[in-house]
Order: structure tokens, then C-alpha cells, then sequence
């Protein structure tokens, strides 16, 4: 792999984190890259999870203010995503191929969809906390959302645990439609879950990678791990520090921009 193609990779992950812990959807970002540079898309999914792991945890660290209070929470939360995104793995792994190749174009179009939407979706979920007054914040140590909130964030783990983009879009709309909180601080909850269900993809891809598990000959690329992980620490620590102040259309243009792009490739190859 050249300089220059570690350089975009490099360059790609810090976008990716610095939008995952924003908003999420950086997949968007690097699966693409890493498609553009002829890696073969399941290769690229397994590694690019992996990478995007550190990232996930800046995130997470660097909204841990936010996440002060949450603990009984988050761990029930956890529960579920980990769940979720263990299935997912095993998905990715178990079905041929071909199913990922076939699928890709519609998840990262429907990664594409759902950042387009995420302005209004914020604005709904903004009106209905406003509605709801000022929340008590050292009330709300456990889940006291809907009943379907645990559901919602299991099915969301498998998602993320099969391919991810936009899967901290989908956790917000369900956090914040779902429970009792502000904003921000369920945005601390997302960027811990997130963590969880790429850590726990990654992990069965790493050792279902070195034993040869379920009959796969997928690999993971170390290299792109390493040089995406890099990216996105930095990223994921410049997004909790300054992404408020960041101009999200430039961001989610960016997103759509890539995102129609790898469609566009994939199709047409």
C-alpha cells in the first residue's frame, strides 16, 4: 500500500470519528475508502469495525461528563447491544459473501437516507424533550424509557454488528424518542454502545480470523486497522471537544457525497 493511500486512509478516519461522535455514520466515510483502494468488502468491513473501535472509546471519554449519573443505565443498555451486535457478527460471518456484496449498496444507501433525515429527526426529538421540561438529572440512573427501547437497541446492535453506518443516527432517533433526557447526554450514551458493538464485532472477527471459525477465509487487514484506529482517536477526540461547534450540513454533505459515490463504484463494477 502506498504513502498516499495510507495517507487517504489516515485522513478518512479522523473524519469517521470525528462524525461518530457527533453524529455518527463514519462508516460512511472509511468503508467507502477502503472499497476505493480494492479491498474486498467483507476484509474491509471486519477491519474498518476494528479500527473504528479506538475512536468510539475517545468518544466516549471525551463526553464522560455527560455520562455522569448513567451507569445503571448504560449497563442494562449494554446488555442488549452486546447481544445484538454479537448476532450481527456471526451474520456477516455465516452468510456467503456474496449476500454482504449484494446488500452493501441498499445499507449504505439507507446510511445515506437516514443522515438526510437526521436534522428532522433531531428537531422532533429537540420539540419533544422541550415538551417534556427540565429533567432531574439524578433521576434517571436506570431505563425509564418505553418498553421497546431495550428491543430497539438490540436490533440496532445487530445492525451495527453486521455493518454500522449510520448505527449511532439510529441509536439517537431511538434514545431520544424513547426516553427521558437531555440531548447531549444521551449522545454520551450512544458513543458508549457504539464502542461496545464494534469492539464486540471485532473481537469475533479477530478470533473466528485466526482459528478459521464457521468455514470462513475472511481476513483482517492489521494495516488498516492500525492506520484507521489512528485516525480515528484523533478524530474521535476532536468530535466530543469541538463537534458542537462544527457545521453538521458540512459534515452530513460529506457523508452523502461519499456515501452516493461507493454506490455509484460499487454498482458500476
Amino acid at each position: 500500500m502506498s504513502p498516499l493511500e495510507i495517507a487517504a486512509i489516515l485522513i478518512a478516519g479522523v473524519g469517521a470519528g470525528t462524525i461518530n461522535a457527533v453524529v455518527g455514520s463514519g462508516t460512511l466515510i472509511t468503508f467507502p475508502t477502503l472499497l476505493a483502494l480494492g479491498v474486498p468488502p467483507v476484509t474491509a468491513n471486519m477491519s474498518n469495525s476494528l479500527g473504528l473501535v479506538p475512536g468510539s472509546v475517545a468518544g466516549a471519554v471525551g463526553y464522560r461528563r455527560e455520562l455522569q449519573g448513567q451507569r445503571g443505565r448504560i449497563l442494562r443498555l449494554l446488555v442488549f447491544s452486546t447481544a445484538g451486535g454479537v448476532l450481527g457478527a456471526i451474520l456477516l460471518l455465516v452468510l456467503p459473501p456474496g449476500a454482504f456484496e449484494a446488500v452493501v449498496p441498499a445499507l449504505i444507501l439507507l446510511g445515506v437516507v437516514l443522515v438526510l433525515l437526521q436534522p428532522r429527526l433531531s428537531a422532533m426529538v429537540a420539540a419533544r424533550a422541550e415538551r417534556r421540561g427540565t429533567v432531574d438529572t439524578a433521576a434517571v440512573d436506570s431505563v425509564s424509557g418505553a418498553w421497546w427501547v431495550p428491543v430497539a437497541v438490540f436490533g440496532t446492535g445487530v445492525y451495527g454488528g453486521y455493518f454500522g453506518a449510520a448505527q449511532g443516527v439510529i441509536l439517537m432517533g431511538i434514545l431520544g424518542i424513547g426516553m427521558t433526557d437531555a440531548l447531549q447526554r444521551l449522545n454520551g450514551v450512544k458513543n458508549v454502545l457504539v464502542a461496545v458493538v464494534n469492539g464486540v464485532a471485532g473481537l469475533i472477527f479477530v478470533v473466528v480470523a485466526e482459528f478459521g471459525l464457521f468455514g470462513s477465509d475472511a481476513d483482517v487487514d492489521w494495516l488498516l486497522v492500525g492506520v484507521i484506529a489512528i485516525g480515528a482517536v484523533i478524530g474521535g477526540f476532536l468530535g466530543a471537544a469541538v463537534g458542537r461547534k462544527l457545521p453538521a450540513v458540512a459534515l452530513r454533505g460529506i457523508i452523502v457525497v461519499v456515501g452516493l459515490v461507493a454506490v455509484t463504484v460499487i454498482l458500476l463494477n
